[in-house]
């Protein structure tokens, strides 16, 4: 039967997504991104101004039936409070990982496919699946969406991430054609969320908010709501959040071929941070280990960066705005020689020898360098006060795969794993769940991983 319009011809091929035909390095990275995106859960729920703690406070004081795990919260509540939560914290400390165009694939899907799971025993290849698909509509979609500018406007995971959601939970609760339809439709109702909260608590809620509606989508469509049945055509998505800027036939343009979760890829942060601070703090922390650099030795600092004012933030309101912010990163690293969690307390950001230098480091854009993040370049300039001047060029961008970046080693990305989990889990738990989501294909059902995931009960 051949589709009559783009909604039902992307629903068609999502449908027809199965684990049975996923490549193995497909199914691979699935397993990564599921233990990348547990590991950032768990630092999210004790992120340090809040974050974790409020949303943890609130799906409890929500109430609702206990159907699946809040991480770190030690309770179960419904599958959309816990995806609620879980989003969240996901995205808490912009530690979760990239696609390409720029969008942060996992914190608005993974929560709800773990729910979705839980609640229904759901297999290890099934959530592989879900994953699978939900990044392969996220990147399609992103890439249709060409009037979604980074750091303006609308913000990726409330509304490309919302859909991701959707498709997830669709796969999961196999929903038939016409209500897969409908949820989508229902989707695009419920998608939104503004860049302007950047810098603050309510940035994060965004992936929360995704993963809870794409819940709440599926479970309404399953019951028989009604929505449109071709979201993604004429009045539908891309005219209502980009009028005339979005190039809507790429939504399956080569849809699965290859799968956009192995071409471009997916990134997992090395840092804590922004994405697109992640090359100015690798060349500040190179600095500062081949020159052993301290408050006392640096007078200035310039970095060099495409035109993006979005991360031209040179006083922070506080530890959490200064994930957003090229000067604040960039000091960490010439000074601290890492950039971790605590790295974003307002007691660093606050303190004596960053109130000191912050005022000296300039951001200096260079309209020659393009804004992309697989093209683009840093310059970090140091002058010491000793009268010497250090430079750094970073091109490739940490953690990204193939040429374009450096791909996190296996022994990175559990160090990454150990780091965040240490805040809940002690190392015992931390080490069994990484076995268990690294056997995930083999496992009935992932009881066991939320189980510890969950952690103990906090007051």
């Amino acid at each position: 039967m051949s589709a009559a319009t783009l909604t039902e011809a992307l629903v068609d091929k999502v449908l027809a997504l199965g684990y049975d035909s996923m490549p193995a390095q497909a199914i691979e990275l699935s397993k990564r991104i599921a233990l990348d995106g547990l590991a950032v859960m768990h630092a999210g729920a004790t992120e340090p101004l809040g974050v974790g703690r409020l949303t943890i406070e609130y799906v409890r004081a929500s109430g609702g039936s206990p159907q699946a795990s809040v991480i770190g919260g030690g309770f179960k509540t419904s599958m959309q409070n816990a995806a609620y939560a879980n989003g969240t914290m996901a995205h808490a400390l912009d530690y979760d990982n990239t696609s390409y165009p720029p969008n942060h694939p996992t914190s608005s899907t993974l929560p709800a496919i773990l729910a979705i799971a839980e609640y229904h025993r759901l297999s290890g290849r099934r959530i592989i699946e879900a994953i699978v698909a939900a990044f392969e509509v996220q990147g399609r979609l992103r890439w249709a969406a060409t009037g979604l500018r980074t750091g303006r406007g609308f913000h990726k995971p409330g509304t490309v991430g919302l859909f991701g959601a959707v498709t997830a939970a669709a796969k999961l609760l196999q929903l038939d054609r016409h209500q897969t339809l409908m949820a989508f439709g229902l989707a695009g109702s419920r998608a939104g969320s503004m860049s302007i909260n950047t810098g603050t608590m309510t940035k994060s809620s965004h992936a929360g908010h995704a993963a809870r509606m794409g819940v709440e989508c599926a479970l309404l469509a399953q019951m028989g709501w009604t929505a449109s049945t071709d979201v993604f055509g004429p009045k539908g998505f891309f005219d209502t959040f980009m009028p005339g800027d979005a190039r809507p036939e790429r939504l399956i343009e080569g849809f699965a071929s290859p799968l956009w979760m192995l071409d471009p890829g997916v990134g997992f942060k090395a840092y804590p941070s922004n994405g697109f601070t992640q090359r100015p703090i690798t060349g500040a922390i190179e600095l500062h280990v081949e020159h052993r650099l301290t408050r006392d030795s640096i007078d200035r600092v310039q970095v060099i960066f495409p035109r993006f004012e979005y991360v031209d933030r040179p006083q922070p309101q506080s530890g959490l705005d200064g994930k957003f912010s090229i000067q604040y990163t960039t000091l960490l690293g010439l000074l601290d020689g890492e950039v971790g969690v605590d790295s974003f307390t307002d007691e660093r950001r606050f303190a004596e020898d960053i109130v000191e230098l912050l005022p000296r480091v300039s951001l200096t854009f260079d309209d020659a360098i393009p804004l992309d993040k697989l093209k683009m370049h840093v310059l970090v300039h140091v002058w010491l006060k000793d009268g010497r001047q250090l430079t750094k060029r970073v091109d490739r961008l940490p953690g990204w795969p193939g040429a374009a970046g450096v791909e996190l080693t296996r022994e990175q990305r559990h160090r990454k794993f150990f780091s965040c989990t240490r805040r809940v889990l002690d190392e015992g738990r931390a080490t069994r769940m990484l076995a268990l989501v690294e056997a995930l294909e083999t496992l009935p059902d992932v009881t066991q991983i939320l189980d510890i995931a969950r952690g103990e009960s906090r007051p």
